[in-house]
């Protein structure tokens, strides 16, 4: 035979070494995620106690002596809310101890949440003769280069003069005492931007299952202890809660520079920190209360506009958060099925989960047994971040509450988050 066509067998040797290099990346791999998760868990529950607890007795009653608080506009845009809207504009009339106005927007609702509000205001006009409580505004059309929501909440903001300024949604549902305690606080920190973290309503397992590993991965995203430090690139906004002083909103421009972006809370967030004003968060269980979605199903429905945008439209990026979700979500998990120091760095990353499940459920979180299923959670959150993708792509736009708004021009718009 012809020396050229002779074949060297391969070395079983060499095989063997391959493997055992494949088991020692993967392992170093798994216990790196593993102390990674460790070192964060150690580092929030050893700051997360600095966020103030706005059910402290600290935040029960104004001290003695104190100022009034000044007055609250309340500004609640809603297009097509006619299951949740009325729960939510009542309890706001219902505050207590606060000067409050409430400016609801009704956003071109095809729906009956503009026949609603003009009942409420209808029936408070015929008990109190006149309600400057409530104003009920209709918007018909969305001008060209704005994003409905964004839209609806600078109309409501022209038609008060109130110092301070509550941003919110259609669906939210708040304690009598929710808002004098807030801003309660707010006023007494000399906050320019105040957080009142709210509380998920969870009514199945499903929900359950995301909502806490949604929290649970926001703990690599933002470190709330940091938020107060102008320093630190940490920040929070969140749309069912953005209480602003008038002066900060206006520094910021308003609604009017976010027009286009997605996630306007984030971003006016993100402007906050940028000017360097004074940005606060705080917790208060039950205080402010929302149903996000129902299921799981409705959950990833809901996050189909966001998480590409989360990732300013960019595939790369949005294909390497998929990655690094897998990698601390996932691998882990695998990795209970290889040997023995690869099962240790997994169970390693269990306890910290576990501890995380555990600190959370105090603020209203979900059973520490659901730590358990984070894995299929975040196989879950990778499906969703890839359909938001993908969808968006495909329409070439991002489509909510029934207009679309064309992705070339979301991209020209899209600041950073980050």
């Amino acid at each position: 035979m012809h020396a050229g066509l002779v074949r060297t067998p391969a070395s079983p040797e060499g095989g063997k070494h391959l493997r055992v290099y494949f088991l020692l990346g993967g392992t170093v791999l798994n216990w790196l995620v593993a102390l990674a998760w460790l070192l964060r868990l150690v580092d929030t529950i050893r700051n997360l106690p600095r966020v103030p607890n706005l059910l402290g007795p600290l935040y029960d009653s104004p001290p003695p002596g104190a100022e009034p608080l000044p007055t609250l506009a309340v500004i609640v845009p809603a297009c097509n809310e006619e299951a949740a809207i009325e729960s939510t504009v009542r309890s706001l009339l219902r505050q207590e101890g606060i000067d409050l106005q409430v400016i609801a927007v009704n956003d071109r609702s095809t729906d009956r949440t503009g026949s609603i509000l003009d009942a409420i205001a209808a029936e408070l006009r015929a008990e109190l003769v006149s309600s400057p409580r409530l104003k009920v505004l209709h918007i018909r059309e969305l001008p060209a280069g704005w994003m409905g929501k964004q839209h609806a909440l600078a109309c409501g903001v022209a038609e008060t003069n109130a110092p301070y300024l509550l941003f919110t949604d259609g669906d939210i549902l708040f304690q009598p005492d929710a808002l004098r305690r807030a801003l309660g606080y707010a006023v007494s920190a000399q906050a320019d931007h105040l957080v009142l973290l709210p509380t998920p309503i969870m009514r199945s397992a499903g929900e359950h299952m995301m909502l806490s590993a949604m929290q649970v991965f926001s703990a690599w995203a933002v470190r709330l202890w940091r938020v107060p430090d102008p320093a630190a690139k940490d920040r929070l906004g969140v749309g069912a809660f953005n209480l602003l002083r008038r002066e900060a909103y206006e520094a910021i421009g308003g609604f009017a520079a976010l027009r286009l972006e997605v996630l306007e809370d984030v971003r006016l967030a993100v402007e906050i920190k940028r000017l360097r004003l004074r940005q606060r968060v705080a917790f208060g269980a039950g205080l402010v209360t929302l149903h996000w979605a129902s299921g799981t199903a409705g959950i990833i429905r809901n996050v189909t506009k966001n998480l590409f945008a989360a990732f300013r439209f960019q595939v790369s990026t949005t294909l390497f958060a998929c990655m690094v979700l897998g990698l601390f979500g996932v691998y882990p998990a695998i990795c209970f099925f290889g040997p023995v120091p690869m099962q240790l760095a997994s169970a390693v990353s269990l306890v910290a989960l576990l501890g995380f499940y555990r600190l959370f459920r105090r603020r209203g979180g979900s059973s520490p047994l659901y730590a358990f299923l984070f894995p299929v959670a975040t196989m879950l959150l990778i499906y969703a971040t890839l359909r938001s993708m993908l969808v968006t792509l495909a329409r070439g736009a991002v489509v909510w509450r029934g207009t679309s708004y064309p992705l070339g021009e979301l991209r020209g718009r899209a600041g950073r988050l980050f």
